[in-house]
C-alpha cells in the first residue's frame, strides 16, 4: 500500500508539473519520492531542512553562474561550496536533490525569474506531494494491537511455567528461552509505538508507547522471578501456594487488569505462609527463601502495572 502511495505521489506531481508546463517536469516526481520519510514527524522535519538548503542553493548558485558563466566548472565550485554548507548544517538529505534542480541552470543557459520559478515550482510540487503522501500514511493500529496481544501472551505462559517449575523441580526445557523470543517482540513494539506516535500531527498519543514501556520493566522482573525458581531444588511446604497464585496471575493476566485484587491476595498469602511451620532442613530452608523472593519481585512486577493502571485513568 505504501509503495502504491508513494508512486502515486511521484506520479500526480508529475502531472501537475506538466499541467504547469514546467521544464524537467519529471524532477517534480522525484523530489516527491525523496521527500517520503518513514514517519509524518521525519517528512516535515526533512521538508523544511531541504526548503533552507534549496534557498541556500539558489543564493549560491544563481551569483556564480551569472558571473562565472553557466559552465560544468562552474557547476563543480557551487558543488564545493554548496556541500560544504550542508555539512555544517547538517542538511545531508538535501545536498542530492537540491543540487538536481540546480543542474537545470546549465541545461537552461540563464537563471532569470521565468528559469528561478520554474526550479522553486518543482521543488514545492515534489515536496508538497511528498507531504500529502505521509498525511495519509496511517498508524498501523492492528499491527500494534497484535505485538501487544503477542507480548501478554508470552508473559502469560512465562508465568504459567514457573508454576509449574516450582513444584517440579526437573521441569524439562525450563531454561529461559522464552525471553529470548518475548524481547524480540518488545523491541518490534517499541519500534512500531514509537513510528505510530510520529505519524500523528495533532494528538499525541502515548498510550501504546507506555504500555510497551511496562511491559518491557515487567519482562525485567519476571527474568529476576525466573532466577529465583531456578534455585529452588526440592518442593517446599508453602509451594502449591505460591504456584496456585502464579497460576492466578498467568489467567488474570491482561492489559485490562488493573490487578488490585491480585496485589489484595498476594498479602492473604504471605499471611498464610506465615502460618507454614519453619523448616528443618537446611535445603527446604534456602528453597522458602527463594520462594519468598519470587514473590517480592512478582509484587514488584504487579505494582509496575497498578500504576500504569493508575496513571492512564
Amino acid at each position: 500500500m505504501n509503495t502504491l502511495k508513494i508512486t502515486a505521489a511521484a506520479v500526480l506531481a508529475i502531472l501537475c508539473a506538466n499541467a504547469l508546463k514546467l521544464d524537467f517536469a519529471v524532477s517534480a516526481g522525484i523530489v516527491a519520492i525523496l521527500s517520503v520519510q518513514p514517519t509524518k514527524k521525519e517528512t516535515i522535519k526533512t521538508a523544511m531542512a531541504r526548503l533552507l538548503a534549496f534557498t541556500a542553493a539558489l543564493g549560491i548558485s544563481i551569483p556564480l553562474f551569472n558571473l562565472l558563466g553557466f559552465t560544468v566548472q562552474v557547476f563543480f565550485l557551487y558543488l564545493a561550496v554548496f556541500i560544504l554548507i550542508c555539512q555544517w548544517r547538517h542538511w545531508i538529505s538535501a545536498m542530492a536533490m537540491d543540487s538536481v534542480l540546480i543542474s537545470h541552470f546549465l541545461s537552461f543557459g540563464k537563471s532569470d525569474i521565468p528559469q528561478i520559478r520554474n526550479e522553486v515550482l518543482l521543488f514545492v510540487i515534489g515536496v508538497g506531494f511528498g507531504i500529502l503522501v505521509n498525511i495519509f500514511l496511517h498508524k498501523k493500529t492492528n499491527y500494534i494491537e497484535e505485538l501487544k496481544s503477542q507480548t501478554d501472551d508470552k508473559i502469560r505462559q512465562a508465568l504459567h511455567r514457573m508454576s509449574l517449575r516450582i513444584l517440579d523441580p526437573q521441569l524439562k526445557d525450563y531454561n529461559g528461552d522464552c525471553f529470548i523470543s518475548l524481547n524480540k517482540i518488545i523491541f518490534t513494539a517499541k519500534k512500531q509505538a514509537e513510528e505510530n506516535f510520529n505519524n500523528q500531527f495533532t494528538r499525541k498519543d502515548t498510550y501504546d508507547t507506555r504500555y510497551i514501556s511496562m511491559r518491557e520493566n515487567q519482562t525485567k522482573v519476571l527474568q529476576e522471578m525466573f532466577k529465583c525458581a531456578c534455585k529452588i531444588t526440592t518442593v517446599p511446604h508453602t509451594a502449591p501456594l505460591v504456584a496456585a497464585f502464579l497460576e492466578k496471575v498467568s489467567v488474570e493476566y491482561h492489559k485490562d487488569n488493573d490487578v488490585q485484587n491480585l496485589l489484595a491476595e498476594l498479602e492473604e498469602l504471605r499471611s498464610k505462609m506465615k502460618t507454614v511451620p519453619l523448616p528443618i532442613e537446611r535445603t527446604e530452608f534456602e528453597d522458602r527463601a527463594n520462594l519468598f523472593m519470587l514473590l517480592e519481585r512478582l509484587e514488584e512486577f504487579l505494582m509496575l502495572k497498578r500504576i500504569f493502571a493508575q496513571e492512564v485513568v
